[in-house]
This record gives C-alpha cells, structure tokens and sequence, in this order.
C-alpha cells in the first residue's frame, strides 16, 4: 500500500523565527543554523526540500544543533505534531544494508519514535504517516567514505549505497513491527529529510596540500605583513573557501552520494568567546557539574572571568575536540578541589583564579 501526500498546512515559521529558537541552544556556527531553518521551514509548510549534509570538526554542534531542532518541534505549540526527529549512526546502515533491508531499519526506528511520542494506542496508519515525514540525522557519515588509506573500505561502500538507496527511493518495503501487526506494506519515504554530519578529519589538509604542494599549487597566495619592522609573508587558509566536490570524491564520497545533497554546511572551529559561553551558560557544562557537586558538600565555587578565559582558551587548542575540550581541561583544573574541597576552602568559598589554572594545566 502506498500513503498519498500529506496535505500542507497552511503556515510554517519563517527561517529567521527557527534560526532565533536554535540559536538560544546552539553557539556561534550561523551558517549551518541558518541552512537548517531554512530547510525546516520549507519541510514544515509541506514543500519539497533537499537534505543536509554538515561538515565540522567533534565538538562544534552537529548533534547539539539537530537536538535542538528536535527541541524546538516538541516544545512549539502546533508543531510537535507535524515530525519526528531520529539519531542513527553511519555505520549501522551499513550493516543493516548487509541484511538487505536499510530502509526498514530507518523506518522502524522513526515509527518507534512516533510511538513514543503520540503513545502506544495509536492507530498505526497515523504512526505511519508521522514516521515518513520525519526528520533522519545520520551522524559520523564520514566513517562510512570508500577508502581508507587508499584500500577500499567495503562497509563504507555498502553504507554510501544504502543510505542512496533510501534518500531517493519513494516505495520502501516494510515488515511492521510485531507491536503494530507484522503486515507487509510499501511506504512512500520522499518526504523524508536527512541531515548527515561528520568529522572528515584529514579532509582540511588534504585541501590545503591540494592549493598549496598539489594540483592546484599556487592557488592561494601569501598575504605580505609588517611584524617588529620585519616583512612577512602569511598563508590564510579557510577550508570554506577552498573546498569543492573533487576533494569529498577524494575523500571517499560517491559522487551518485553527494548528489543527493543541496547543501553542503562547514561548522567552524568555535572561537575563545564561544567557548566561555557555552562554559559559564550552558546547564550540562563542567562548571555546572562542578558547582552543584560543590553545593552538595557545603561550597560554592567560585572562578573568576580571567580563570574561564584561560580554561577556555586551553581547551580552544585542541581543535579536533572543539567543546568537548572544555571538559577535558577544566577536569585538570577541578580534580584536585573536588578530591578535597574543606583544603581550599575559605569561608566556604572554593576560588580559582588564573595562577591556580596555570598550575593544574602544568601539572597536566
């Protein structure tokens, strides 16, 4: 059986009303917000829209900005009725692609998701219904390129093929789950929005040595500086600008799998500023954890804005953690104070400055 289209509803949020709500969830990384409003839009008013795939480093809001899309539908009146949103991993596709049967394991997890949200005793024609035109995030797309160090990585290859195969194919056959009577039936998936993201870690360099040692050797060109009454010569390189499909083919991505994107977003390395905001402002965050373990015991911490600097612009060298890295380096800072807090205590009152910063990060 086939599902006709659903009627559109007659208004949807405009882009910039969406790009508010995430932004207030999401720090910095404008781009992908505003690419991601635009499609939500456009999907919520029933329209066609093409899928998403997002670029960035670990730790630079990928999962943060799709969780907050999933946020954002629950929590908007008359919205959380319209789509569901599931989390998948690149690689499971690819297995589920060696049982023949990817498409199912993506529509079995989105009639799940709508089960849970609009409760058991739903009929299952309107879980169906909720289900393809849901929203699909296939996180750490990367692992699943063709080749790894130049060999060919089979269940890359099948995963590509899968995830293609479910993107662009419009009758999908499905066995229902047992809890909603095992029939067989074909569901029309074109509704479907995939947001795919990854890491691609390798592929700035591999641009970089493209325009500078490469093919296209030459292409970018030193900027000439005065530095202490010294000329010299700078290389500003910004993979944004410099990326083209050539260098995703190289990477291990189908062209027949690129295609299916409209949009390609770059998230960028978050910045000190960003990465202090997110420490002092998001509720999940070290400092957060830190102080209600503090307040459990009796103290209340206390880092100054120069101590949050620092932290943060320790954890802004590693680049391939992003804010992930913020946990990491205040864990060497707090560790000690945690272990005994009554020995740095004054008048209740455990403070962290920028010397007691310099020193955990030298003791590493």
């Amino acid at each position: 059986m086939s599902h006709s289209t659903q009627t559109p509803p007659p208004t949807s949020p405009a882009p910039r009303d969406i790009a508010g709500a995430l932004a207030k969830r999401v720090i910095g990384q404008r781009e992908a917000i505003q690419e991601i409003s635009i499609s939500l839009s456009k999907k919520l008013a029933g329209l066609s829209v093409g899928n998403l795939l997002m670029i960035g480093s670990s730790g630079t809001g990928k999962t943060t900005l799709m969780r907050a899309v999933e946020l954002y539908l629950e929590e908007t009146e008359g919205l959380a009725m319209r789509s569901t949103v599931v989390r998948m991993h690149a690689n499971v596709l690819g297995e589920e692609a060696e049982r023949g049967r990817p498409g199912e394991a993506v529509l079995h997890r989105l009639l799940e998701r709508a089960r849970e949200q609009l409760g058991p005793e739903t009929p299952v024609e309107e879980l169906l219904e909720r289900a393809r035109h849901g929203i699909v995030f296939v996180d750490e797309v990367d692992k699943i390129r063709s080749q790894v160090g130049g060999k060919p990585n089979t269940l890359g290859i099948k995963a590509q093929e899968a995830l293609l195969t479910v993107m662009e194919n419009e009758a999908i056959p499905l066995v229902l789950p047992t809890w909603a009577g095992s029939r067989m039936l074909t569901v029309d998936s074109s509704p479907l929005l995939f947001v795919c993201g990854g890491a691609f870690e390798g592929l700035y360099d591999s641009v970089y040595d493209r325009v500078t040692v490469g093919r296209d050797r030459g292409s970018l060109q030193p900027v000439t500086t005065v530095e202490d009454g010294q000329v010299v010569e700078h290389l500003l390189f910004n993979l944004r600008e410099w990326l083209r499909n050539e260098d995703l083919f190289d990477y291990g991505m189908s062209p027949q799998f690129l295609a299916r994107f409209d949009s390609v977003v770059l998230l960028s390395d978050l910045t000190v500023e960003e990465l202090m905001h997110i420490f002092v402002k998001i509720p999940d965050s070290g400092y957060f954890q830190a102080k209600s373990y503090f307040e459990s015991r009796g103290f209340r911490l206390a880092l100054s804005k120069q101590a949050v600097h620092r932290i943060a612009q320790a954890a802004s060298t590693q680049k391939r953690l992003g804010a992930r890295a913020l946990k990491e380096v205040f864990r060497r800072v707090i560790r000690d104070y945690e272990f005994d807090p009554g020995a740095a205590a004054q008048d209740g009152i455990v403070r962290i400055d920028v010397p007691q910063v310099e020193a955990a990060l030298k003791k590493g």
